[in-house]
């Protein structure tokens, strides 16, 4: 009985510092200053097992090799992405240097990651990342698009790039017919 007295007593314990930290304003939450380790573990482990966990093979997938998908994705890629993701020969802005986690190049990290879980990203965001959730504003075949763009992104030279953005200039409009 002592045990279990105990064992309630180091339970009550623990919530009532739980909320007391919680409560102190003691964690600093400023973009600034990083994560410990530990946090930082947490949370790259928690996002990528929810990615996998939520991205399976159910996902209906289009042909992402279709040149016209592509086109289109990368119409939306540059107007939507590239300021956060950089490209081929592009920087991130100056703001999304500012952001932590800070975003990741893709044209380094998308061959890491499948299309179901690049769609999933796309359509659903990531909570406390800065990375919005385009699927209340974009159709799937739209996010489609962006996701055949962003598997070719890390193929793409610097002049492969920039010959796509000339090629598709006259084609912002299309891009212009939902809100963002």
């Amino acid at each position: 009985m002592k045990y279990f007295i105990g064992a309630i007593s180091v339970i009550v314990l623990l919530i009532i510092g739980y909320f007391i930290f919680i409560y102190s304003g003691m964690y600093n939450i400023s973009a600034m200053d990083h994560h410990n380790k530990m946090t930082l573990w947490m949370m790259n482990t928690v996002r990528e097992n929810s990615i996998k966990h939520n991205a399976d093979d159910k996902i209906k997938m289009p042909v992402l090799s279709d040149d016209s998908l592509v086109k289109m994705g990368f119409v939306h890629y540059r107007e939507m992405c590239v300021s956060c993701h950089g490209a081929p020969g592009i920087k991130q802005s100056e703001f999304a240097e500012g952001l932590y986690p800070n975003p990741p190049m893709l044209s380094k990290v998308a061959k890491d990651w499948t299309p179901q879980q690049l769609f999933w990203i796309t359509k659903n965001g990531l909570k406390m990342t800065g990375m919005p959730a385009f699927g209340p504003t974009h159709t799937d075949d739209m996010i489609w698009a962006i996701i055949a763009f962003t598997k070719k992104l890390p193929t793409l030279t610097k002049e492969q790039y920039q010959a796509l953005d000339n090629e598709t200039k006259d084609e912002n409009d299309e891009v212009d017919e939902h809100t963002h």
